[in-house]
């Protein structure tokens, strides 16, 4: 048991070496993905990582099986969540935006710019928009809306985020909550409601949903987003 924990700390782990990965990805894209450079940066061996992963192939194969169930797997999960009414619906996909626990912006465009070059990350990229899209398109026919609205406000609602992620917007945390209410009545069609405002809100830690609205400079948070 000794001999087998001190091998794992010094060749590292599979999470160890995917988090530089990771790290790296998104510093400066998949060409800086390379074992060598990882194994400096984490001051192991190059030989360490094989005993984890086959091949460079192989890590990067597991960055993409971490982007798709983080990303994908988290924002369909939030689209089929339980809710009141679709604008309520909608709040909880919002979640996708504003926790990155649950979407990971940084990581979707380290992943869309790795597409430009890559045709097999470019089919995942678009296998993953298509999964996307059918779960928020279920969303609103959930509530009623007939298959043509449906598709068309789940891809005003996914555009819109994709296109933030894409031009790499920088908006104030601030900002972007005093839109929320006016997002969900646009893309809904539906305003929400001061009870489902409140539960968003709680879940981001705004300890005062209407002082959130009201000033955006003065918002008063229990926790950091």
């Amino acid at each position: 048991m000794e001999q087998t924990m001190n091998d794992s700390g010094w060749r590292g782990s599979p999470d160890v070496w995917l988090g530089a990965a990771y790290e790296s990805l998104l510093e400066a894209g998949v060409d800086a993905v390379k074992i060598q450079p990882l194994a400096k940066k984490l001051n192991l061996s190059r030989t360490s990582f094989y005993w984890f992963f086959k091949d460079r192939e192989e890590l990067l194969d597991a960055l993409v099986i971490r982007w798709r169930e983080k990303n994908t797997g988290n924002l369909i999960k939030q689209a089929e969540a339980y809710a009141e009414t679709v604008a309520e619906a909608m709040l909880n996909v919002f979640d996708c935006w504003l926790d990155s626990s649950l979407f990971d912006s940084q990581f979707e465009f380290a992943v869309r710019s790795w597409a430009i070059q890559s045709p097999e990350i470019l089919a995942e990229v678009q296998r993953a928009d298509q999964q996307r899209l059918e779960a928020l398109t279920r969303m609103f026919l959930r509530f009623g809306q007939n298959e043509a609205r449906a598709d068309v406000r789940a891809r005003t609602i996914y555009l819109v985020q994709i296109g933030y992620i894409s031009m790499q917007t920088k908006e104030d945390t601030a900002v972007r909550v005093k839109r929320i209410p006016e997002y969900v009545e646009i893309f809904t069609g539906q305003a929400p409601e001061q009870r489902e405002l409140d539960r968003f809100f709680a879940r981001h830690g705004y300890s005062d949903s209407k002082k959130a609205l009201e000033d955006g400079r003065g918002i008063a948070l229990l926790k950091s987003l």
